[in-house]
């Protein structure tokens, strides 16, 4: 209670520094014990200032300097007044996921020279961040009273605090709010309300203010009009609360004044707060005392914590190891549900599909967007061959080894297999040996029709392109327009999407009627170039006749017809973007961003153009989701995506993986595959999934096979269904140290990334130990954090412990992680870094249509998409025959081509098929089913 006063027959002064400092002293006392409680955590918000207007600066180095005062890590995220609503809104959710950040500010007003909806982007604010305790939900929560579940708002808390200063008993008192504003006068009169007394709010429009002040026992001034109350409105002694501030020139002098006249009320009021110096510095203490708040329930409910109900499936090892399939059918998986609860979703985050398999809803990243992330670690390869190198075996036993044998939360993120190679010459892609995810058959065969919702959403799209073209190229102007936006019931509406068109056009009118000859003309003509259509239908499997086709050929398409292709469907764009979104919005974005082709004038011609953009979203609804499934040893496995690594960037989703991270929490692995090799899989693993999704992976893991080394230091070709030459059966150093030069560049590859990396030696029972010890030495003498041979395919989780051992050590070194160059870089200056520094090809060749096309790119705005390479996986170089290293060589780009929704520009080098084709004796001769008992047989 502070009972300053400067002469007896005068209101005593509130001194608001005086009992800020003791609120800040007792928020210090808290932070220290919060520190020493959970040692390496700190509380810590974030001021979002846009502009660079100078009361704002004074407000933020108050609060900056109280937070550094009391040991809180405060730091301001300043951004130029030039941003977007959109762009804000993204900063915001950055923050929202930053599992340092346990509180957040926007400082208003803002500075901006763009329209913002303040109210939208208080709302954007987490609820368990939002320390201002501006956003609707906490108003909602603050007006029914639920004080301990919201938090309460700086300025009228500390309002709150300097009445009860006073020692004045608030209950069954008349409380008189003057102001009605979202941020003092309304969640003032709530909090006076729930502390039972009376209220009256007034605002600029209220009549007879004065005979409503003469009744109130306490007075809040927060109208934001300086002197608006004299002392002869006020009651007796009554308690007067001036919030406001407002600078005034007077006498040539700059004045802060406050909504109360100070002179004429300090004779009557018992109680008065001046300007400066009352409630100002309370609305900084109680932003402080709201941030220890928010780091409390932080470590309350999302303390990382170690899966203590996990239980985990014994192995029944066969010294003679029998086929993937038995192998898999002989466990008997955990259901599902019971998976769930014991890595902590919630039962509200699932879908399930049966009882093995279940979807994860997005919302589990809302309840854990506080939570720390786990270790990231990417499983790759040296470069492959017709041997194979176990990446998807490896990981997965890796995973069972951390979880099972070293009891650390660990996830493994796979791609979705595709059918196309599973029916064709490589089978599914569960891993092998006692290192699979089951049920395998489940796994390998159709999962929860992710593949299929993205076949049905590209062809939507593809059928769209060509009826669009064709009802342009059949109707005039006028019966174009009218039948694209029709008179239904009398009256012409624009829909949505339609809407956004006309804006995009920079046309800004909603009436139908209302558009010019002109306007319609441009509205309803995209006026499509044949010729520079990249949208192909797609379908789910190896069919070698379908790589080039003419449609259109029926009398009913009067003789429009086109000569195009289709691809398969994981090298669609719409897998790229369903791997590469991080939120339903997102993805309904970027599905309506696709570029498909350009008109003639070589406008961009996207999804939403055509309309479609809201329907393909519809069609992904689900897709977006991740699957849960399981290992062999009851480790968690969440699939999601599956796009190739050759003809797209090869990796499973980023929403898989950041799901995975927020579960595993802070001392937790999560385990993701990139496809192919390292050149491949791997480089775009960082320069395109890292980049759009802001996670730092923590570990490379590098497979290799003696054999596939063997294969890449010179040793006989690989007949399919023929037997393994002996070179591949005997020990043969000399053959294995000149393969390891592919070895030693895909280590130097990974480390142009500052990531350390742990060479994986899958082991064939045919390797020797002089073998293993030679490619040992090799890897660590060439960058390698360490070299362990892994036996996981014949021993599951115990067969990788020393790989496992030595992620982990992997993990806690400190990274230096870094793209390879930056987006803004002209098209051809990034695919040449990229060839030169991870192919070793001297320079890059562009055809005269590649150069075509990176200049209209560049005209389109395309130009800082980071770059996806389309190459053989068989070789650094654009020749599949060339193994090891190749070294002389200038990489040939034949064609370049945009997938703007999924965020990159793909070169084409050399010829390259967007469909594979079936062998001579596909897999699927194998394949079968029991018609008694339904179980399948036949699937590796």
């Amino acid at each position: 209670q502070i009972n300053k006063s400067r002469f007896s027959s005068m209101a005593k002064i509130i001194d608001g520094k005086e009992i800020a400092k003791k609120l800040r002293e007792k928020c210090e006392a808290q932070v220290k014990q919060l520190i020493e409680d959970h040692p390496g955590f700190l509380p810590g918000f974030g001021v979002v200032q846009v502009g660079n207007r100078e009361d704002s600066n004074v407000y933020i180095r108050h609060k900056l300097n109280a937070a550094k005062e009391i040991g809180i890590d405060a730091r301001c995220i300043k951004l130029d007044s030039s941003i977007t609503e959109q762009q804000l809104i993204h900063e915001i959710e950055k923050l929202n996921n930053d599992p340092s950040i346990h509180g957040i500010i926007v400082q208003l007003p803002l500075d901006s020279k763009e329209t913002i909806d303040t109210n939208r982007i208080t709302n954007t604010i987490s609820k368990d961040k939002d320390i201002d305790g501006l956003s609707d939900l906490n108003a909602g929560l603050l007006s029914h009273g639920n004080l301990n579940e919201c938090f309460l708002p700086c300025t009228p808390h500390g309002c709150l605090e300097l009445i009860r200063s006073t020692g004045t008993s608030i209950e069954g008192l008349n409380a008189v709010v003057v102001g009605r504003s979202k941020i003092v006068g309304t969640p003032m009169a709530d909090l006076l309300k729930h502390n039972n007394a009376t209220v009256t709010v007034c605002h600029s429009k209220t009549k007879n203010i004065e005979s409503i002040l003469k009744n109130a026992d306490i007075v809040v001034a927060a109208i934001g009009k300086p002197n608006y109350i004299n002392g002869s409105s006020l009651k007796q002694n009554a308690i007067v609360i001036d919030c406001g501030i407002t600078a005034v020139e007077v006498n040539g002098k700059t004045r802060l004044m406050g909504d109360v006249d100070f002179q004429s009320c300090q004779s009557t009021a018992g109680y008065i707060t001046p300007v400066p110096g009352g409630v100002g510095p309370m609305t900084v203490a109680m932003l402080m005392l709201n941030t220890v708040t928010a780091s409390k329930r932080y470590l309350d409910t999302y303390s990382p914590s170690q899966w203590k109900t996990m239980t985990y499936l014994p192995l029944d090892i066969k010294e003679s190891v029998p086929s993937d399939l038995a192998i898999a059918k002989a466990q008997i998986p955990k259901d599902i549900q019971k998976l769930a609860h014991e890595i902590h979703l919630h039962s509200n985050e699932l879908e399930m599909y049966g009882t093995k398999k279940a979807k994860i809803k997005l919302n589990v990243l809302d309840r854990l967007k506080t939570s720390p992330n786990g270790k990231y670690v990417v499983c790759t390869g040296i470069t492959p061959t017709p041997l194979g190198e176990g990446k998807s075996t490896t990981t997965l036993g890796l995973c069972q080894a951390l979880g099972a044998h070293l009891k650390k939360n660990v996830i493994s993120c796979l791609r979705q297999p595709s059918q196309g190679p599973t029916f064709g010459i490589k089978g599914g892609a569960a891993g092998g040996g006692y290192s699979q995810v089951i049920p395998m058959e489940e796994f390998n065969l159709h999962l929860t029709g992710d593949i299929h919702a993205i076949t049905a959403a590209n062809n939507l799209l593809a059928a769209q392109i060509d009826a669009r073209m064709f009802h342009e190229s059949t109707q005039n102007d006028q019966a174009l327009y009218n039948r694209l936006v029709p008179s239904i019931n009398g009256k012409r509406e624009f829909s949505n999407i339609q809407i956004a068109r006309l804006k995009k056009l920079n046309i800004n009118k909603t009436d139908p009627n209302t558009l010019t000859e002109d306007e319609s003309k441009l509205f309803s003509r995209l006026d499509i170039d044949q010729s520079t259509i990249t949208f192909q239908r797609v379908v789910d499997t190896n069919d070698r006749f379908l790589r080039k086709i003419t449609i259109g050929q029926a009398p009913t398409e009067k003789n429009f017809t086109r000569t195009t292709a289709f691809d398969i469907t994981v090298a669609s764009e719409i897998m790229a973007v369903l791997a590469l979104t991080t939120s339903l919005h997102d993805m309904r974005e970027k599905l309506g961003n696709m570029v498909v082709a350009s008109s003639h004038n070589g406008t961009p011609i996207t999804a939403d153009d055509l309309g479609v953009g809201g329907a393909l979203a519809v069609l992904m609804r689900d897709a977006i989701k991740p699957t849960l499934m399981q290992t062999l040893e009851g480790t968690p496995v969440l699939v999601h995506a599956g796009p190739f690594a050759n003809i797209a960037h090869g990796n499973s989703s980023i929403l898989a993986d950041q799901i995975a991270l927020k579960l595993v929490g802070k001392d937790g692995y999560i385990v993701t595959e990139a496809g192919f090799g390292a050149d491949i899989g791997m480089e775009k693993f960082f320069n395109i999934k890292c980049r759009y999704s802001g996670l730092i992976p923590n570990c490379v893991v590098l497979v290799a096979t003696m054999r596939a080394l063997k294969c890449h230091g010179g040793g006989p070709k690989v007949e399919a269904g023929s037997p393994l030459p002996p070179e591949y059966c005997t020990e043969n150093l000399k053959l294995l140290e000149a393969g390891c030069q592919n070895l030693i560049k895909q280590i130097e590859n990974a480390s142009f990334f500052g990531v350390p990396v742990v060479v994986a030696i899958n082991r064939f029972k045919t390797d020797t130990n002089a073998e293993i010890e030679l490619v040992t030495r090799i890897a660590k003498e060439n960058g390698a954090y360490d070299a362990v041979m892994a036996n996981h395919w014949a021993k599951g989780g115990a067969g990788a412990l020393d790989l496992a051992n030595a992620v982990e050590k992997a993990c806690a070194q400190e990274t230096n992680f870094k793209f390879l160059y930056d987006v803004k870089l002209p098209i051809e200056e990034k695919i040449r870094i990229i060839a030169q520094k991870i192919y070793g090809a001297d320079d890059i060749q562009l055809s005269e249509a590649a150069q075509k096309r990176i200049d209209l790119f560049k005209k389109q705005g395309f130009n800082d998409l980071p770059i996806c390479m389309a190459k053989t996986h068989l070789s650094l170089s654009h020749d599949p025959n060339l193994k090891g290293c190749p070294k002389n060589f200038v990489l040939p780009i034949r064609d370049i081509r945009a997938s703007v929704g999924a965020g990159f520009l793909y070169p084409l080098v050399g010829e390259m098929m967007t469909i594979p084709g079936l062998p001579t004796r596909p897999c699927f001769y194998d394949i079968d089913i029991d018609p008694e008992t339904e179980e399948i047989y036949g699937l590796f």
